[in-house]
């Protein structure tokens, strides 16, 4: 039987453990959905413009807010304006038709961005304008990040709430 201080450190390296892991899954999925989200809302501010104009707009603004260049990274130019379109679609027509459309483009965003050693959370997390802080605090932005640029829209965590709790930039919402 363990006695008291082992059992402790043992019980707070468990718990440790499940933290990180939660974290780690909270991350991964919080900034895939503020993608969708951002992306979403977009979409319906441009749903009224026609297709090939709204899709343009949006992937161009996209691609910068990740500093992606078009021309250096035209296989993930391609599958963002695919997924872009089925965004356009789903704004202009919410259904289980076009939601299908909406998974599988995101599906395949997410099958180019893995060729490339990343995803969607990780685009969002580490490139874009709109990233929440407590992200880089679970998983810290690499230094060799290619064409990584400085973000100033991100808010500093103010020690005030849980790192949880820290948003994206006021113009992200």
């Amino acid at each position: 039987m363990a006695h008291f201080v082992e059992e402790l450190q043992l019980e707070a390296e468990r718990a440790i453990l499940a933290m990180q892991t939660a974290a780690l899954a909270a991350r991964q999925l919080h900034a895939r959905a503020e993608l969708m989200r951002h992306m979403l809302t977009t979409a319906r501010k441009v749903a009224g413009k026609p297709k090939a104009e709204a899709v343009e707009t949006v992937v161009r603004e996209w691609m910068d807010a990740w500093n992606l260049g078009r021309q250096d990274w035209p296989h993930i130019a391609r599958e963002m304006e695919a997924f872009t379109a089925a965004f356009h679609d789903y704004a202009n027509e919410p259904g289980d038709g076009n939601d299908a459309a909406l998974r599988r483009a995101c599906d395949a965003l997410d099958a180019v961005l893995a060729r490339e050693n990343t995803s969607i959370s990780d685009q969002m997390a580490f490139r874009s304008q709109c990233a929440h802080r407590w992200w880089e605090l679970v998983v810290p932005v690499p230094t060799d990040l290619p064409g990584a640029k400085p973000r100033p829209s991100m808010p500093e965590l103010d020690g005030q709430a849980p790192f949880w709790q820290s948003g994206c930039a006021g113009f992200c919402r």
